[in-house]
């Protein structure tokens, strides 16, 4: 297998066409698996995927052609290229056209090797696993690793290159008819503490001894972090700029966008950055796609900070170079993670303890869009909600199907805590760097009784 540099080059140097982008991508990924209280499956594997992306011009118009391959035969390097080439030659017109980003200095890493995990990554946490297999819960879950390498190279003469490291872990506790679940991101798996998080866990599963049936309705509630980022992932990814522009989003407001908005009163600040200790994320824009947040002709451009929601207020939309160009924004294009600060240094038992009577979830799942002009959400609760009286829990209630809005939630939101790395239930697959606070929201809407467990 030829090195990922060697792949970009001589397929960039075999186009044909106006210009080329070239994607390449080493996959190191390890993996552990648990169940009934007992290490079920591991293993380690690594892939390459790379993609060409070919860009025909002619005068205004301008046409795309993308194909990805998983081979790692170089013979096949030039027919790969040559099926993009003709996909480019017959495809529709791209409707975000732009320069190419102009070469600059290869990044000094560009010449290193793939960055490589291994099963040795859970040692400590097998250990404490298996420690743990020997109470009377009931245990299951998965830990992650990866690294991604990835390298970008274009005909302008960009060489970009980034390792992205991921990692999770999910452990799920069953007691009799009680579920309940705890996780955590990480990005080596050093900062995982195995026996917090069990500890976390046999405390919901001592919660369900009494059960509450609890009717729908609207009710007091506390969001803890992980359920937030799911929420806040979603509102992000219908920042669009184009989209709120012609009026098709929730962010659209009297022929324009919401920027400008104020949203409650309390002054939140979502953002992306890359450099966020803990959650960095690739430092420039790596697509084979084009999107209305991000453009294939914006490939090797650096990405900032960008604050979404600054102090309470809607500050940005995402605007690639073309759509920032139409509409007379600023460039903004969405990082690889998401933070949510603003409160105080209430912790969520703090919040728990000053509650005379609500509702404490755990994680909210199968989180699906219902109205896009609102940003109604509509999902279930899963694996724990809690009565809250009096500041104590009383027990685990019912599941409830729920209908809410991010925007709104944050037009409500009474008090919001410390903010704390997080692992996203609903999203960890598509978007695993996240920093939330826990919420309480006065009166989440409760829409229906779920018989989900």
């Amino acid at each position: 297998m030829i090195s990922p540099q060697q792949v970009v080059e001589q397929a960039l140097a075999v186009g044909t066409v106006d210009e080329s982008i070239v994607i390449v991508t080493d996959a190191s990924e390890a993996s552990l698996r648990w169940a009934n209280n007992s290490m079920t499956t591991n293993g380690v594997s690594l892939s390459r995927q790379w993609t060409v992306v070919s860009i025909v011009r002619d005068g205004e118009i301008t046409r795309v052609g993308t194909v990805t391959s998983s081979s790692v035969d170089p013979q096949q390097i030039a027919a790969v290229v040559a099926a993009s080439e003709n996909a480019a030659r017959t495809a529709t017109p791209a409707d975000d056209a732009e320069p190419l980003i102009p070469a600059g200095d290869a990044d000094a890493t560009w010449d290193e090797p793939a960055a490589l995990t291994g099963i040795t990554v859970f040692t400590q946490l097998a250990a404490d696993l298996s420690t743990a297999f020997d109470g009377d819960d009931r245990l299951f879950g998965f830990a992650h690793h990866q690294l991604h390498t990835s390298w970008l190279g274009t005909s302008t003469g960009v060489r970009r290159r980034t390792a992205q490291p991921t990692g999770s872990v999910e452990i799920n506790g069953k007691r009799g008819d009680a579920s309940a679940w705890v996780g955590s991101g990480t990005v080596d798996f050093t900062d995982i503490s195995i026996p917090n998080l069990l500890s976390q866990l046999r405390t919901r599963l001592d919660w369900s001894k009494n059960t509450v049936s609890l009717p729908a309705g609207r009710y007091e509630t506390i969001l803890p972090p992980s359920a937030v980022a799911d929420l806040m992932i979603y509102l992000m990814w219908t920042m669009e700029g184009r989209g709120a522009e012609k009026g098709h989003t929730a962010l659209s407001a009297n022929g324009g966008t919401r920027i400008g908005e104020t949203l409650g009163t309390t002054a939140l600040t979502l953002t992306s950055d890359p450099d966020a200790e803990g959650l960095r994320s690739a430092p420039f824009v790596i697509t084979a796609a084009s999107s209305e947040s991000v453009s294939l002709f914006d490939n090797g451009m650096d990405i900032d900070r960008v604050d979404w929601i600054k102090d309470g207020v809607v500050n940005a939309l995402a605007y690639p170079r073309h759509a920032a160009r139409e509409f007379g924004r600023p460039v903004a294009v969405p990082g690889d993670n998401l933070i949510l600060t603003g409160g105080d240094d209430t912790s969520l038992d703090d919040m728990i303890a000053r509650t005379e009577r609500g509702l404490l979830l755990t994680t909210l799942w199968y989180i699906r869009e219902v109205d896009p002009t609102t940003l109604l959400l509509t999902g279930l609760t899963r694996d724990g909600v809690y009565l809250i009286e009096d500041g104590q829990i009383v027990g685990a209630v019912n599941n409830f199907r729920f209908n809410e809005s991010p925007l709104d939630l944050l037009r409500r939101v009474t008090e919001v805590g410390r903010t704390e790395i997080t692992l996203p239930r609903e999203w960890k697959d598509w978007f695993t760097r996240t920093a939330t606070p826990p919420m309480r929201i006065p009166d989440f809407h409760m829409s229906s009784v779920s018989q989900a467990q």
